[in-house]
C-alpha cells in the first residue's frame, strides 16, 4: 500500500501544505499567540515532521529528534479554543492545498493533527517531565 507520504505527493506538496498553515497560523487570532513571530525554519520543520510521520524520510527524527517538539510547545499553555483553531485551520489548510479530496487520506490527516494538537497542549501545560504525554517519538501515520 502507498504511503500518506506518498500519496500526499511527497516533500513538495507537503512542503507547500506547510506553508499555507503557516502563513494562515501566523495571521490567525488566536493562534497569534502561538505563533508570534515568522521563524526561517519553521515550515521546513513541519514539513520534515509531517513527512517522516506520514512514512517519508526521518530528518525530523536525525537533525532535530523529539525532544526539540517537547521543548518548542512546554510553556505556551495551549487553550482549547487554541487547540481547536489548530486543528480547523490545518484541515482548511489541506482542503486549499488540493489535498483534501480523497476522504481516507482526509480523515487519517484529520485524526493525525487532532492527535498532534492534544499531545502538544498537554507538553504545553506540563511543568514536570512526569506531565509530559508520553509519546518520545515522531508518530507514524498509516491509513
Amino acid at each position: 500500500m502507498v504511503s500518506l507520504y506518498e500519496f500526499a505527493g511527497g516533500d513538495e506538496a507537503l512542503h507547500r501544505l506547510e506553508q499555507l498553515f503557516y502563513d494562515k497560523a501566523l495571521a490567525d487570532p488566536v493562534l497569534r499567540e502561538l505563533f508570534p513571530e515568522r521563524r526561517p525554519d519553521h515550515v521546513e520543520h513541519l514539513t520534515w515532521f509531517t513527512a517522516e510521520s506520514f512514512g517519508g524520510p526521518a530528518r525530523f527524527t536525525e537533525n532535530l529528534g523529539f525532544a526539540h517538539i517537547i521543548d518548542v510547545h512546554r510553556g505556551l499553555r495551549i487553550t482549547d479554543e487554541q487547540r481547536q483553531r489548530f486543528v480547523d485551520v490545518y484541515l482548511a489548510t489541506l482542503d486549499e492545498a488540493g489535498l483534501g479530496q480523497d476522504e481516507k487520506f482526509r480523515e487519517a490527516f484529520a485524526q493525525h493533527v487532532e492527535f498532534g494538537a492534544q499531545v502538544a497542549q498537554q507538553n504545553s501545560h506540563a511543568d514536570t517531565d512526569e506531565q509530559l504525554h508520553p509519546l518520545r517519538s515522531v508518530p507514524h501515520w498509516t491509513w
